[in-house]
């Protein structure tokens, strides 16, 4: 079952976003994607080669949000594409075949459209409302996620107002992973708060 960070240096209230995000690895998290809104090229670059350093003794995926660029320039384990970022038919054509690609559905349409697709995961975006993510549609609630697992092939990841209040939920309707931000980057201890929903998560998946 995956524990799914994605980073946020605003989240982190001024600590060092390599430290907290090295804590929630210790802590239980199996995947982190790097996402950055205002870097540039450059130093987009640097911080994934940095953050995929990190991540290698752990044997825990780098994923990076968007930018195929910067996911081939530093050999990134995968690419996570929304629906406004490039197309996944001409994604396919330039990134390697046995890495890793996310999508993010927010419509219902979006989630027929990629039966079409070869993804490693389905991003179910949000399911609850988030104050980190405000262009996006109405959250998904429980019987959307319900919905999304009968009508799709993909394993579903869930994004959005996840924390250890519903995370277990989360699991029992349908999703095979938790993607977090504020409920791991702005915990007082990321280890503990990592931890905490790893132990939550596993718990469900062994009922």
């Amino acid at each position: 079952m995956q524990l799914y960070l994605v980073t946020d240096e605003n989240a982190c209230h001024g600590r060092d976003l390599f430290w907290v995000v090295e804590e929630a690895v210790k802590g239980g998290v199996t995947m982190v994607q790097l996402r950055e809104k205002s870097l540039g090229t450059r130093a987009f670059i640097d911080r994934a080669k940095k953050m995929r350093d990190i991540l290698l003794p752990y044997n825990v995926p780098l994923i990076i949000n968007d930018r195929i660029d910067v996911a081939l320039a530093s050999d990134a384990d995968g690419v996570h594409i929304g629906q406004s970022d490039m197309p996944y038919e001409l994604l396919k054509d330039l990134w390697p075949q046995e890495k890793m690609i996310g999508l993010s559905a927010e419509t219902e349409e979006d989630i027929i459209e990629a039966e079409n697709y070869d993804l490693t995961y389905l991003a179910v975006s949000p399911l609850f409302s988030t104050p980190s993510k405000t262009d996006t549609l109405l959250p998904w609630g429980m019987d959307g996620l319900k919905w999304i697992k009968s009508k799709s092939k993909h394993p579903l990841v869930v994004i959005g107002g996840l924390n250890d209040t519903n995370a277990q939920e989360a699991i029992s309707n349908g999703a095979e992973g938790i993607a977090v931000i504020s409920a791991i980057c702005s915990a007082i201890s990321p280890f503990e708060a990592a931890r905490n929903l790893k132990f939550l998560i596993n718990k469900i998946d062994k009922i």
